[in-house]
């Protein structure tokens, strides 16, 4: 009976995991069919978030038929839980078959772990309870990795946001100093590679696909796509204006990095104002009972203490 218990629990984590891949694919054939839609300058969009010194095939079988079984596998462009990997700093290009296999390990392997640990344990648990425990870490094998990956996410682009002011003021240095705007890349990258970091790969990053031959906008355009951070991608479309009109690349650099920290400073002034407001709760509800109490305590004892004997006189 246990080991028929076991089965079932086994085939129903299964299935749970297949139906949840199977609605996550159901897109994957409209992307397949617009795989080879051009963009605007002529040429077929490729993936923002490919290693550019990497081997782009998946050499694992394992990890090759879970790419193959993945969601807009045949789209080349990165999009839902691809395009989130690469703004989580995830671009290798096995990265998307390694979440879903990590997915898939946890939401079959966790339910596996609770059954075998019961049964290692003896511990008395009713076949319900079991099924329930089972389905209930089977929904947080698949979940957990997705809310790890948007964490990560919202807490890179939050940290490339915050560096990119320091990042182009250098960059706006080197050029002014004679510098082309391909070797202030390289440069930056290398004098803010401990400080900050994510903005210095990601420069780095520009510069290697600019030593393998790809065009200055095509490069700031993939990393715009990449990043998708609201500085950055304005700072992408400035400098392929700039270049494409021929406008002085150091004026630019000049203006954009004063608007940038104009508004850094006004971020900060906004935080400030919040800082009143986000301390009236706390103030409310800690600070105000403890005034109260040691107003009213001195005369609540001093009536305890005079009129209750003078009642149990009367009494």
């Amino acid at each position: 009976m246990d080991m028929l218990l076991l089965i079932g629990i086994f085939l129903g984590v299964v299935g749970v995991t297949w139906v949840v891949l199977q609605q996550m694919e159901r897109g994957a054939v409209l992307r397949r069919r617009m795989k080879d839609r051009p963009t605007a300058d002529g040429t077929l969009a490729g993936p923002a978030g490919e290693g550019l010194l990497k081997d782009s095939e998946v050499k694992n079988p394992i990890l090759a038929w879970v790419q193959s079984r993945l969601p807009g596998a045949a789209d080349k462009t990165p999009r839902g839980q691809a395009r989130t990997l690469i703004e989580a700093g995830f671009t290798h290009p096995s990265a998307p078959s390694l979440y879903v296999l990590i997915r898939v390990i946890a939401a079959a392997g966790l339910p596996l772990l609770l059954v075998v640990s019961q049964k290692l344990t003896s511990v008395p648990i009713t076949g319900a309870q079991l099924i329930i425990g089972a389905l209930l870490l089977c929904g947080a094998g698949l979940t957990a990795p997705a809310i790890f990956v948007d964490l990560r996410a919202t807490d890179r682009r939050e940290r490339l946001e915050n560096q990119f002011p320091d990042a182009l003021d250098l960059m706006m240095v080197c050029v002014e100093a004679g510098l082309g705007v391909d070797a202030a890349f390289v440069r930056v990258s290398h004098e803010i590679a401990n400080s900050h970091r994510d903005i210095a790969c990601e420069f780095n990053r520009v510069s290697q696909e600019l030593r393998a031959g790809r065009s200055r906008s095509d490069a700031l355009r993939r990393m715009a796509e990449r990043i998708n951070v609201d500085s950055l991608r304005a700072f992408a479309a400035l400098m392929i204006q700039t270049e494409s009109l021929g406008a002085s690349i150091t004026q630019t650099l000049r203006s954009y990095s004063s608007e940038l920290r104009e508004r850094r400073f006004l971020r900060g002034e906004e935080k400030a104002m919040r800082i009143p407001v986000l301390l009236t709760m706390p103030l409310v509800a800690c600070i105000l009972p403890v005034i109260v109490t040691a107003l009213l305590l001195p005369a609540g004892l001093d009536v305890a203490h005079n009129l209750l004997p003078a009642l149990k006189g009367r009494h």
